[in-house]
């Protein structure tokens, strides 16, 4: 049985002194392929977790590991690896470069693979193709919709085909109807195995979600798992 692709155990992270606790001893398995939201208010710990599920920060005390990976035992150059290779971010404000192209911008996303150029941005192509964005390549994101700049961003995620998604507020930013485009494409992407961690304080974003992982005062209150209720 492969390990899980996320694992937490007994992590806290405290800032500052006198400190203030932003988790609190925080148990939680995410198996490879699954989908969840982990949903909370904001101050409630949620984005402390994913910074410390995406290898941006380092827990106070307990383990963290990724892929089977004890995140306390990398290095920096080892922990960009991580990143690079096994999580695809996305985020809720796009974060793309106005002066280049939808291509270029989904590119970056393998910048530090060590993949060549012209491979780069042939699987670029492919990676925008998958979200319905192969017509719009050579636009610049100001020329963009917001569900299509968010598109982008997400085929910037999955380029290097990376085993985890984490997505911060994916449809923060968004119309419903552009909102459910998103929503449409992460179901897809986890349908193909890929694991999906959506950080919303979005309730009914979250309740699509198979399972719902709710977080308060940087502790875990509820963990629900259910049928997909996905809307057509």
């Amino acid at each position: 049985m492969s390990a899980p692709i996320i694992e937490l155990r007994g992590v806290t992270r405290t800032y500052g002194s006198p400190p203030t606790t932003a988790l609190a001893g925080i148990d939680l398995v995410i198996e490879e392929g699954e989908m969840l939201a982990i949903v909370g208010t904001s101050g409630s710990g949620k984005s402390t977790m994913l910074n410390i599920i995406g290898s941006l920060d380092q827990a106070s005390s307990g383990e963290a590991y990724i892929a089977g990976h004890d995140l306390a035992t990398l290095d920096d150059a080892q922990l960009s690896a991580l990143r690079a290779h096994t999580i695809g971010f996305i985020f809720q404000q796009f974060h793309l470069s106005d002066g280049v192209s939808a291509l270029d911008n989904v590119a970056t996303g393998l910048l530090y693979t060590g993949i060549p150029p012209r491979e780069r941005k042939e699987r670029a192509e492919v990676a925008l193709k998958r979200v319905g964005l192969g017509h719009r390549m050579g636009h610049h994101p100001r020329q963009l919709s917001g569900g299509e700049r968010q598109r982008v961003a997400i085929a910037r995620a999955v380029v290097g085909n990376p085993r985890l998604i984490l997505a911060d507020e994916p449809t923060g930013s968004l119309d419903t109807a552009s909102g459910a485009e998103v929503v449409a494409i992460l179901r897809e992407l986890n349908a193909a195995g890929t694991a999906v961690v959506v950080i919303t304080h979005d309730n009914e974003l979250a309740q699509q979600m198979p399972r719902q992982v709710r977080i308060s005062d940087g502790q875990i209150l509820a963990d629900q798992r259910k049928e997909a209720s996905w809307a057509s």
